[in-house]
């Protein structure tokens, strides 16, 4: 089995907040695939975003703490003395690059590579990935593991109940195209 806990990776508040995203995200760190990586300022964010899209503040802080109580390892800190040193094209995102060279990360998750320049990342021995290429990296180096996360994430998805190929189908909606037909493969 090729996978490793050692792989951290930071979480932008853009891959957290898409349920079925997340959901994918944290099974495959349930299953030890990666090691899920975040800070205040990305829960901050995301605890916004669900109030702005109609969710209940305290609804948001339950969601929050739930991932934290799930991840106890995850929170990153200390790592605001770092964040205006850093130079990106959008300044809103220093902080996440700022929580990935705090904790050694080897990756950042997130749907705006543009806001990420790779080389500049590079000089701090950190790369961007969007989720899709997360999970087929994933995929690749470990399919029965990952096999088994997702199909973990199908038996908790209870109310309504779905089946696996509607997971497949919802994943490919949400962007996730390469992973739902890679694990299409699979299963």
């Amino acid at each position: 089995m090729i996978h490793s806990v050692k792989f951290k990776c930071v979480l932008d508040t853009n891959v957290i907040y898409p349920l079925w995203i997340r959901d994918l995200l944290m099974w495959f760190a349930y299953y030890e695939l990666y090691t899920p990586k975040w800070s205040k300022n990305i829960f901050d964010e995301w605890i916004s975003v669900m109030i702005r899209k109609g969710i209940d503040e305290k609804e948001a802080l339950v969601r929050a703490n739930k991932m934290n109580r799930a991840f106890p390892d995850a929170f990153v800190e200390n790592y605001e003395p770092l964040i205006d040193s850093l130079t990106l094209p959008d300044l809103n995102d220093r902080h996440v690059l700022a929580a990935a060279i705090k904790t050694n990360a080897d990756l950042i998750i997130t749907n705006n590579l543009k806001d990420f320049p790779e080389d500049y990342l590079a000089s701090f021995g950190l790369k961007a990935k969007t989720p899709d290429d997360f999970f087929t990296d994933i995929i690749d180096l470990n399919h029965d593991l990952s096999v088994q996360a997702f199909k973990k994430l199908v038996l908790n998805k209870k109310n309504p109940p779905f089946d696996e190929y509607d997971v497949l189908d919802i994943f490919r909606n949400n962007g996730l195209i390469d992973t739902a037909n890679y694990l299409h493969a699979l299963i």
